[in-house]
């Protein structure tokens, strides 16, 4: 993630995202929480590194301002998944789980698509149809409750 502010207007996304994947999306209020704590820890970061830190327009860097390796990512993640003690998955499988959450919150495939940076609503569907919408766990419910009472 990089700064918006820092972007030249030249500058194009690499070939293997859409059109429209550098658009702007609006942050829910925890996002934007986040990234103010973000930046107050980097601020942080920057101080402490004196001469060693590394400028960039980065958002998540080391603690010297360098870029953050994959394998170091996925490392931080899985121990903070193990101290909020919920299942480890892997960091690509959170987009899974947006889309899973969105489909279940009855959100327009169309505009999931569009939050998921999906190029084709074929994806975002392959997503939703595997999550039960809303109408199928009421048209269940009855099956449900006779096998219970049975």
């Amino acid at each position: 993630m990089r700064r918006k502010a820092a972007r030249r207007a030249s500058a194009r996304p690499p070939a293997r995202f859409t059109e429209n994947s550098d658009n702007s999306l609006p942050l829910i209020g925890l996002c934007v929480t986040a990234l103010k704590h973000r930046l107050l820890v980097q601020e942080t970061a920057r101080e402490a590194a004196g001469e060693k830190w590394h400028a960039s327009d980065l958002v998540f860097t080391t603690k010297n301002g360098k870029p953050i390796e994959p394998r170091n990512l996925n490392r931080a993640f899985e121990a903070h998944c193990r101290k909020a003690a919920v299942p480890r998955i892997r960091v690509h499988d959170t987009r899974h789980t947006c889309a899973s959450l969105l489909a279940a919150l009855d959100v327009h495939p169309r505009v999931a698509m569009r939050i998921l940076r999906h190029s084709q609503i074929s994806v975002t569907m392959g997503v939703y149809t595997q999550i039960a919408s809303p109408e199928t766990r009421r048209a269940l419910e009855p099956l449900n409750q006779s096998i219970d009472s049975g």
